[in-house]
């Protein structure tokens, strides 16, 4: 028997080694039966910038809550109680870091006026307006009905009219609260309808419509409810309309053509979807599959090769 020659052997080894990597390295796929192909960044596990072709073309190894593409390209986002600003090219251009004695930073989002929107959960909670030199602009006491820090609140948003719209999971309420922390509205996610306390319908994501309308994802509810300017439900998606889809729904989206876009943070099967796309109708036109990640926060930034405007988020 011909004995091979020692480079010729490396080689091969080489080659075999690297073929089994490729084979085991997870596949990021969208699959939608429309042709939908979306770029969206991804905050979870990893935080990562995934284009229509399912590449991933930015990547920190951070497991974030909240973020967004910004206008100039930069990725804002929340890890490790420290909101920041990133280039594609790594560089950390803005910060801040959760103030004592608070134990939890979760919101990361930035405002027309150029401040930076945080929330600080903790024995002290309190929505913030960071100006572009870490100062202090604006501070909103928080009522969320807790102690418990870590479920106080999840992703707040300032409105066109100046006040600020925060989910609080424990008390089952979405708040409308004005600078002076002064709630205004509250939308309650424990109805009757909904299944009560007793389904846990935590409000994570909240998003105000331009027809006054609010759209919540409903944690471990796995739902997610759209409602009107009194509270009412108008619409709602859950597992019983997308074959068990929902699996913790945390980020979320309402796209420009009406879709809504959803994550399910707590899916552990690689082989279910991760984030998924549903029309009026609740039917699913799109999702992603990434075994390799989870998704909390999500920003869908282009659709088709049409940028997305970031209203869609608000």
């Amino acid at each position: 028997m011909k004995t091979l020659h020692h480079s010729t052997l490396v080689l091969l080894l080489f080659a075999m080694s690297t073929f089994v990597l490729a084979a085991d390295k997870p596949v990021i796929r969208q699959v939608s039966s429309e042709g939908i192909r979306h770029s969206i960044l991804i905050c979870g596990k990893l935080t990562q910038l995934i284009n229509e072709k399912n590449e991933v073309v930015w990547q920190v190894n951070e497991n974030s809550r909240d973020g967004s593409v910004l206008p100039s390209g930069n990725i804002l986002y929340s890890a490790r109680n420290v909101a920041k600003e990133m280039t594609r090219d790594m560089k950390v251009v803005w910060r801040y870091a959760l103030a004592k004695p608070n134990k939890e930073l979760g919101t990361a989002w930035r405002l027309a006026n150029g401040n930076t929107l945080v929330v600080e959960r903790g024995p002290k909670p309190r929505l913030l307006e960071i100006t572009k030199d870490g100062k202090v602009a604006v501070e909103v006491p928080l009522r969320p009905e807790t102690d418990n820090g870590h479920m106080q609140t999840r992703m707040a948003r300032k409105l066109p009219n100046g006040n600020y719209l925060v989910p609080h999971l424990l008390a089952f309420k979405v708040k409308e609260y004005k600078p002076d922390g002064t709630v205004v509205n509250e939308i309650k996610t424990d109805l009757a309808e909904l299944g009560g306390r007793a389904a846990e319908n935590w409000p994570f994501t909240a998003i105000r419509l331009a027809n006054g309308n609010t759209v919540v994802n409903l944690t471990h509810g796995n739902k997610t409810v759209e409602f009107d300017r009194d509270g009412k439900v108008v619409w709602r998606v859950d597992n019983s309309h997308v074959n068990g889809r929902f699996a913790d729904p945390c980020g979320g989206q309402r796209l420009p053509n009406g879709n809504t876009v959803i994550s399910s943070y707590a899916q552990r099967n690689p082989g279910k979807v991760r984030v998924f796309e549903v029309n009026r109708k609740k039917e699913v036109v799109w999702e992603l599959f990434h075994p390799a990640s989870n998704a909390h926060g999500i920003h869908v930034i282009s659709t088709n090769g049409k940028p997305l405007s970031d209203a869609s988020l608000k």
